[in-house]
């Protein structure tokens, strides 16, 4: 049973109980409904409580039953919650913990309303582009106000129950219980007993002393944050009716717009990320009750930019962390690199101070492997050279202790031979973090062909801890990210030789959606790095063409931000990229040596080059095994790479157009003569996919 009945004197008490956070699935609002009529029906009750069990009220619907036709089959939420209102006795919704979604929208729908202090209420729809669509629109308003309730809606983030229960005016909770809830919502339900009228918030009258005014301005606010997202607008939309429309009007009208945006590709781009994060943490052949190991300390090798960064991580989520370098002075720039990170959140107001001081408590330093080797976990952030990890690792292969977690943060380089510098190849993983690793929400987990399933487990559930996205790769060249973005980079270098600019190329890119484009990507990361890459692909595949551009770039000392000139040039103290004279002439000179005559290429060309590259690069991962779902290569994308989130990643979006346009438009690529022809031949997924009609989801 997912929702209990039972009686405590002349209280029905109706749980809900389908963990973990009493999703209001078919099961359990037949069974919410059953107890309603059970408790009317009854002549010795003279009130119900509605309560969840575990840790939540409720969080809204069942995520188990998304796209299914249980989500939709009667009673539904909006018949369970007329329910609730048409009860002949006193239904009071005891809240605790969380109250989301249509668990909010429950509660809305009770007599009276009554909360445990801390409860996180939210209506957190926006953000799987939705709008609230059981009656959250109407009612919000009604018991907060027009302001307060839009806040809500519009942000999706939740707020505290004592901190709402304190707005002057508020008619959401009738009275903050402190001890036990339960018995609280009892005694208060016995009180109102034989109050009649119940109370209704449909009843009430929604005010607002300027509502036009205020509505424009809502609507240029929601237009500057949301612009590639309707839902936000929609909301405005809906509540602005919750004044200007009956309640029954402004119920259909909000249950248009929520059915109106369910088909919208923004929406399903926002469902699709949502399902796509917790499929992430799914490994297929790993139990989720596989033991794991005890993390309490963690030692992080190499204190510069990522290493500084990945002990950020850990020290946030109150970890002690020791970090080792070969020098005094690397120590010392790395440490006060996470004081001046530190100091800037304090000053923003993002961390207070003590929390700072007790952060930076936690970590330590030293400059002898022999300090380290109590460690549970460590992670070599050094130079990407295999002969400078083997020598990392041999020497942690004879300082850790037994059971210790050896960890990777390589970008590129194969795991396997990382492991093989060790006699404990089944406790070496791979943890690559991406720059800013404080601040990037992407963690590539390598498993390598010798990784304990309990080193997955404990890094899985670490990186939950530390408030990372997990995504499990093989091993190959670059992983998951980085092995699709060479091809992504590689036809950004052939559009510059057909006749784009590096602006030109960044512009269409960021239009589309990216949070940067390919040129100003480099800029910022450092373009000697890709140039590093290249010179060891070169050797290891000849018969691979890049565009000699990225090259003859490095080779005027032109490597980015940090030298003050890349793609793009860059004055002292400032960030902007300035389109650049010198580039200009060097590839204008270069493409004259090819002998290509220039051409004009359209946006839509340079993005579905760019994205296809990564389709179909994708599609070969899948095919080897390298990436378990298609859904994991768009959490890559999504949270390590700027994919535009409104589309979905690479795969979803390529879904969204139909993977059969997408091959067409590679056939044409294959035949343009400065281009690969050999890359742009579909992936046998890909094709096999398009041909059947089917798609990567």
């Amino acid at each position: 049973m997912t929702a209990r009945y039972e009686t405590r004197g002349p209280v029905a008490v109706i749980t809900l109980d389908n963990p973990p956070v009493n999703g209001l699935g078919y099961a359990t609002r037949v069974g919410v409904a059953q107890g309603l009529e059970q408790a009317d029906a009854d002549p010795a009750i003279q009130a119900v409580v509605i309560t969840g069990a575990g840790k939540a009220f409720s969080g809204g619907a069942d995520i188990k039953e998304f796209g299914s036709p249980k989500a939709t089959a009667a009673p539904n939420l909006l018949d369970l919650i007329r329910a609730c209102e048409l009860c002949s006795k006193p239904v009071v919704a005891a809240v605790h913990t969380v109250a989301m979604g249509g668990g909010l929208e429950l509660a809305l729908g009770c007599h009276y309303r009554v909360t445990a202090p801390g409860a996180n209420i939210a209506l957190p729809e926006v953000k799987i582009g939705l709008i609230p669509g059981a009656g959250g629109t109407q009612r919000l308003p009604r018991v907060l106000g027009v302001e307060t309730a839009l806040n809500i809606i519009v942000s999706g983030d939740p707020v505290k129950s004592e901190l709402l229960a304190s707005l002057p005016g508020q008619k959401l909770f009738d009275k903050v219980i402190e001890g036990d809830l339960l018995d609280g919502a009892i005694a208060f339900a016995l009180e109102k007993a034989d109050v009649r009228p119940l109370p209704l918030v449909r009843d009430l009258k929604v005010l607002h002393e300027n509502p036009d005014g205020y509505f424009q301005f809502a609507r240029n606010m929601v237009k500057g944050m949301a612009k590639n997202f309707p839902a936000p607008a929609k909301c405005v939309d809906a509540v602005e009716a919750s004044i200007s429309k009956k309640f029954d009007e402004g119920m259909v009208f909000e249950r248009e717009i929520f059915t109106a945006l369910m088909f919208t590709p923004e929406c399903k781009a926002l469902r699709h990320a949502f399902f796509a994060e917790r499929a992430a943490s799914k490994i297929p052949d790993v139990p989720e009750d596989t033991p794991v190991r005890a993390i309490n300390k963690v030692a992080v090798i190499g204190a510069g930019t990522m290493g500084g960064g990945i002990s950020m991580n850990f020290l946030n989520a109150g970890i002690p962390v020791v970090i080792l370098e070969m020098k005094q002075d690397a120590l010392d720039r790395g440490i006060a690199t996470i004081r001046k990170n530190y100091e800037a959140q304090v000053k923003k107001g993002k961390l207070k101070a003590d929390k700072y001081e007790q952060r930076m408590a936690l970590l330590s330093t030293t400059l002898s492997y022999a300090d380290i080797g109590d460690a549970d976990l460590v992670i070599e952030a050094v130079f990407e050279d295999l002969d400078v990890k083997k020598a990392v690792f041999e020497q942690l292969d004879a300082v850790m202790k037994p059971g210790a977690i050896l960890a990777s943060n390589t970008s590129t380089l194969d795991l396997n031979k990382i492991a093989a510098f060790t006699k404990r190849p089944q406790d070496v993983v791979g943890m690559h973090f991406f720059s800013p690793a404080n601040v990037m929400k992407l963690l590539e987990v390598v498993r390598g062909a010798a990784t304990a399933k309990d080193v997955l487990a404990t890094v899985m559930q670490l990186g939950k801890k530390i408030r990372k996205t997990c995504v499990v790769s093989g091993v190959c060249d670059g992983f998951i990210g980085n092995r699709m973005i060479e091809q992504y980079s590689r036809q950004a270098g052939f559009l510059l030789e057909e006749g784009c600019t590096p602006q030109q190329v960044d512009k269409a890119v960021e239009k589309f959606g990216f949070a940067m484009g390919p040129f100003r990507m480099g800029d910022l990361a450092g373009n000697d790095i890709g140039w590093y890459i290249r010179k060891r692909r070169y050797l290891e595949k000849p018969n691979l063409r890049y565009s000699k551009t990225a090259d003859l770039l490095c080779e005027l000392g032109r490597y980015g931000q940090k030298t003050g000139a890349g793609w793009y040039d860059y004055v002292p103290g400032k960030r902007d990229a300035i389109p650049s004279a010198v580039v200009t002439e060097m590839i204008e000179k270069h493409r004259a040596e090819l002998g290509i005559t220039p051409r004009q290429i359209s946006d839509e060309e340079i993005v579905q080059r760019l994205v296809f590259a990564l389709v179909n690069e994708a599609a070969k991962l899948l095919e080897e095994g390298i990436a378990n779902r298609a859904s994991d290569v768009d959490m890559v994308y999504l949270t390590g790479y700027g994919f535009p989130l409104h589309r979905g990643g690479p795969m979803c979006y390529a879904d969204t157009l139909g993977l059969w346009n997408v091959v067409q438009a590679m056939k044409r690529f294959a035949k343009n003569p400065h281009d690969d022809a050999e890359f742009w031949q579909p992936a046998p997924l890909l094709a096999q996919l398009a041909a059947e009609g089917k798609s990567f989801s």
